[in-house]
């Protein structure tokens, strides 16, 4: 029953990361959006096969998506600001994850999944996220 509500959450991030994907790249202009974008839905169907390791992918996209995609929410034009809105919006489910793709990432790299570890690596990425929704700032 549990892995069943895993594969569930881990479909839902999978789906949300291709819908993400699939908005930011009418977002062709920003630098790097088309990059990230296809990062996002290489590693969401990929996730959507059953591979575990996409969470980590899937996690690390949608973080480098942000700073590409939240600076055209200033622009005038309405229909690239809902645009903008709802690639935001797909992105949450891949900032919720972040700690189970924090475990992946650990399991990655070959080390045991202890559970500070794992904390440290989650406060990795998140210091990854708010570097880079700011960075645009910068």
């Amino acid at each position: 029953m549990g892995r069943q509500l895993a594969q569930r959450g881990e479909g839902w991030l999978a789906l949300s990361g291709l819908v993400g994907a699939g908005l930011a790249l009418p977002l062709a202009r920003s630098a790097n959006s088309p990059e990230f974008a296809s990062i996002l839905a290489v590693s969401s169907i990929a996730l959507l096969a059953g591979q575990r390791w996409a969470i980590a992918a899937v996690v690390l996209a949608e973080l480098f998506l942000v700073p590409t995609v939240w600076p055209r929410a200033l622009e005038t034009g309405w229909i690239s600001r809902l645009i903008v809105f709802a690639t935001l919006v797909a992105i949450i489910p891949g900032v919720r994850a972040m700690p189970r793709a924090a475990a992946v990432l650990v399991g990655m790299i070959g080390r045991d999944r202890t559970d500070r570890l794992c904390r440290r690596t989650h406060i990795g990425l998140v210091a990854i996220g708010v570097f880079a929704a700011l960075m645009p700032l910068l």
